[in-house]
């Protein structure tokens, strides 16, 4: 197994945490303001992760923490497109449009690095894009009658996260970058940036019930502490657009879930649209050239 599948399971293994995160954060919304929601899980998560690993926090560098600021403002701003997005306009919209990160993300790879994404990165990019139409639209593939300052949060939330991917992708490469040092402090800046949001427009207060608190904490050690720091440890080994396409799965694994609990059931189109989805991962993570190879020489021996 190469090391940039091993960085594409783990990341999975995030986008897994991020489909139970919308079940819980629905649960957890009916209690507290989204800014404060977002403050408990950032903070929660960087406290917990900085006692446990403290000593590897030591002699961190300036470019870490450059980064970690420029990357928890980065993903401050993802969390209030999608808070806005789902405030003013409809859920299928914000679920679409936030999605279309995997469309934003190879555009501004190609951007940054002067070169476009190849062939079979474009077929899965494609293939996930209908997907996510599939899954999210309605049955004419229109986006429902939505509002216009809820549409456009939600593409901000989509252009601010790959320009997060990729900013992590640049800072990971550097010598001087600990890429866990940099998962734990961005979650640190995300949460002050988000705390500081609930003191202007909320009045932030702790959980008020035990299932409330059990919600927060799962949301704040596997789906934000475990998530963002294993992210940014795994993209040492894959590419922003790789990154991009196994987080798209968030929006299949959320149907999964809003089916085992909340009792919502897909339409066929949808189904097609997560199975669509689903392929494209397999598509992009298996190399065919090499197959096609090794078929050739066993042919050639027998």
């Amino acid at each position: 197994m190469t090391k940039q599948l091993k960085a594409d399971l783990m990341l999975l293994m995030i986008t897994i945490f991020w489909g139970i995160s919308y079940y819980l954060s629905d649960v957890s919304l009916s209690d507290m303001g989204s800014f404060t929601l977002n403050a408990h899980r950032f903070l929660i998560a960087f406290f917990i992760a900085a006692l446990l690993t403290f000593p590897k926090l030591k002699n961190v560098s300036k470019n870490t923490l450059k980064y970690s600021l420029i990357i928890g403002a980065a993903l401050t701003v993802v969390y209030i497109g999608a808070n806005f997005g789902v405030m003013y306009t409809t859920l299928s919209n914000t679920s679409f449009l936030c999605g279309l990160a995997v469309v934003f993300t190879p555009i501004v790879s190609s951007i940054i690095h002067k070169k476009a994404p190849d062939k079979k990165l474009t077929m899965v990019i494609i293939m996930t894009t209908i997907g996510i139409a599939l899954l999210t639209l309605k049955d004419n593939f229109s986006l429902n009658k939505g509002n216009l300052f809820g549409d456009a949060a939600s593409v901000m939330c989509a252009l601010a996260y790959a320009i997060d991917l990729n900013i992590t992708e640049k800072a990971v490469s550097l010598e001087d970058v600990d890429p866990f040092q940099l998962g734990v402090f961005q979650l640190g800046v995300t949460g002050i940036l988000n705390f500081t949001l609930a003191i202007i427009f909320e009045k932030p207060h702790l959980p008020t019930q035990p299932n409330i608190w059990a919600s927060v904490l799962f949301l704040a050690i596997l789906c934000t502490g475990v998530a963002f720091v294993v992210q940014a440890i795994a993209q040492q080994y894959t590419t922003a657009s790789h990154v991009g396409v196994i987080f798209s799965l968030e929006t299949v694994f959320a149907g999964i879930v809003a089916f085992a609990f909340a009792k919502e059931v897909l339409t066929f189109k949808a189904y097609f649209g997560a199975a669509l989805m689903i392929a494209s991962i397999f598509i992009m993570e298996i190399d065919f050239k090499e197959l096609i190879k090794k078929r050739r020489r066993k042919i050639e021996q027998e």
